[in-house]
């Protein structure tokens, strides 16, 4: 039993329990017990981190030697748990300095190149599925372990997110729902002219605009202006090493960056939504009244006769979960920016393509499964 860990050997094997505080400021400390830890015998050695408290990149350097060291003298290394994100660091870092491109391929790989292509096709997408579903286990185990505190949760930052993603995106989603409430009770009212049918009208912008059109709107101008801040913000932070540098001080970035954000967000779309349905229908209720020559307490009346017991809440409910995928979209490629400008401006336009896709792909499955329980 030492200060810095935990070590229990059993047949040909040994399983070392990292533990408390591994700091720069502690480095001798570390190396002297783990140079005097003897590897005789030892075939297999599993390393767990569920007790270690922090992390900073020297201590990581250290430990990466040590499992060097272990390597080389035919000890097999594993983790118990995650593996920690300093030691990935590390790993991406000397990576990088030993990468050499490819040189010019020879003529008779011409004849195979279509084949290639396709290969290598599938391994990036192969890729690309597996990172994407580690980040969602990362998130969502991050979620529930910061459950555990109140402040682990960052209220303060989420309250931040609030107010960037929400309460500076009001004048834009007002003014987004107004016009597109306004052309649709103009469009349709030129139709149902025709039959005498005007009333009609306040039931198209209410049904549309509360079921569909005030939370999808809503959510693609969200997935516009934050979708593509958080890759932005995110992104500058790699190509600054900010993100790495707070690996190196052993704290976790998707506690600290990508949990609030999507916290923030996905308190900020619904009131957004909420606003956007109460503009829409004042805008109907305008042009009906100077169009139509409907008096507002009709429209208020003919609008309460229309709506059904789920109208309102079919849209409300979708906000949540809308911006929980602008909110990943964003944060994910954020996170995937490397080396240069160029590449954080071509992720950030990913993400909101990305980001609003999936937002009318999943608004097309709730269609669906709306209309399948009868909503």
């Amino acid at each position: 039993m030492t200060d810095y860990f935990a070590a229990r050997r059993s047949a040909d094997s040994l399983e070392l329990g990292l533990k408390g505080e591994w700091r720069a400021l502690r480095l001798q400390q570390i190396g002297a017990e783990l140079a005097a830890l003897d590897l005789a015998g030892v075939r297999r050695l599993v390393i767990a981190t569920s007790d270690l408290a922090l992390l900073d990149l020297s201590s990581a350097w250290r430990l990466r030697e040590f499992i060097a060291e272990s390597e080389r003298a035919g000890v097999t290394v594993s983790f118990s748990g995650a593996r920690p994100d300093q030691l990935q660091v590390l790993d991406d870092a000397l990576a990088q300095v030993a990468f050499q491109p490819p040189g010019a391929p020879h003529h008779h790989e011409s004849l195979i190149e279509p084949v290639t292509s396709l290969g290598r096709h599938v391994v990036v997408i192969t890729r690309e599925t597996r990172a994407g579903l580690a980040f969602l286990g990362r998130v969502t185990l991050t979620a529930l372990s910061a459950c555990s505190s109140w402040q682990r949760l960052r209220p303060i930052a989420v309250a931040r997110h609030v107010y960037d993603t929400g309460v500076t995106a009001i004048p834009i989603v007002a003014l987004i729902a107004f016009l597109i409430s306004v052309i649709i009770a103009f469009l349709s009212a030129q139709q149902l002219q025709r039959f005498g049918a005007e009333i009609f009208v306040v039931d198209l912008v209410t049904i549309g605009v509360l079921r569909e059109l005030g939370v999808l709107l809503t959510a693609i101008i969200v997935a516009g202006r934050s979708g593509s801040a958080f890759a932005a913000e995110i992104g500058a932070m790699r190509l600054n090493e900010e993100v790495d540098a707070l690996y190196a001080t052993g704290a976790d970035p998707y506690e600290l960056l990508v949990l609030p954000r999507i916290l923030g967000l996905m308190i900020a779309l619904p009131l957004l939504t909420v606003i956007a349905d109460a503009i829409g229908l004042a805008g109907g209720a305008l042009l009906c009244r100077f169009l139509l020559d409907i008096p507002f307490t009709q429209y208020l009346n003919r609008v309460s006769e229309s709506i059904g017991a789920t109208t309102f809440w079919v849209g409300v409910v979708k906000a949540p979960v809308f911006a929980l995928l602008i909110a990943l979209a964003g944060v994910y490629r954020g996170l995937q920016v490397r080396d240069s400008s160029r590449e954080l401006g071509r992720l950030t336009t990913v993400a909101v393509v990305q980001s609003i896709f999936i937002v009318i792909l999943a608004d097309a499955l709730f269609a669906v499964l709306f209309m399948e329980i009868g909503i």
